[in-house]
């Protein structure tokens, strides 16, 4: 019984990766890019999204919930995991273990912008150019962005790679190897995205 459960907390864990929460990581990093339009194409941006109906409904069951389920999941398998990177070195094992490093960085990531700009918005801050650009203006907190972009990035596109596999999508060795290459370019296009969304805040 208790490995039954596991197997489904596992595979709901895999799911809720890619739907919503990828899907929510792509929008979110596609919106942002506006920014490298110029402060009112921004601005129109992230006014339209703040002000979706039924907003804070979608937040909760879209966003907040999965992502919660996702972490706290996320955690206890990143520190059951037995990691065997440095035993045996090949690939795969390297990125099992920086699919588990990646999560905590993007946890710690996800937790401190959600603070930043969704709590500060509650307290009657506008969500704008303005704020992320007086956020990003510290080279600290720059920096901050730029490794929690990439991690969270990282952790999609990998993860989309295990979703594959654990979802019997891609069984055969050579189908892996595809998909390989496929998330190798979905993590460079979004980081490019990423960091370039950032460098237009400064």
């Amino acid at each position: 019984m208790a490995g039954n459960r596991e197997f489904v907390y596992r595979r709901l864990h895999s799911l809720l990766g890619v739907i919503p929460i990828g899907i929510f990581v792509m929008q979110h990093l596609i919106v942002n890019h506006y920014a490298t339009e110029g402060v009112e194409s921004f601005n129109k941006a992230a006014n339209f999204m703040g002000n979706l109906p039924f907003r804070y409904v979608l937040e909760t069951v879209i966003i907040y919930l999965p992502i919660l389920f996702h972490a706290i999941y996320g955690l206890y398998i990143a520190f059951t995991a037995k990691n065997n990177a440095s035993q045996y070195g090949f690939f795969r094992n390297w990125m099992f273990l920086l699919q588990r490093v990646s999560g905590v960085i993007t946890l710690i990531f996800i937790t401190w912008h959600v603070w930043e700009t969704r709590i500060a918005a509650a307290f009657g801050n506008e969500v704008n150019f303005q704020m992320m650009q007086d956020i990003l203006s510290s080279p600290f907190m720059f920096g901050f962005y730029v490794v929690g972009i990439i991690s969270a990035i990282f952790h999609f596109a990998n993860g989309l790679w295990s979703f594959l596999v654990s979802w019997g999508i891609t069984v055969s060795p050579r189908s892996q190897v595809i998909s390989t290459y496929v998330t190798i370019v979905i993590f460079l296009a979004l980081s490019f995205v990423g960091v370039t969304t950032l460098l237009a805040f400064v």
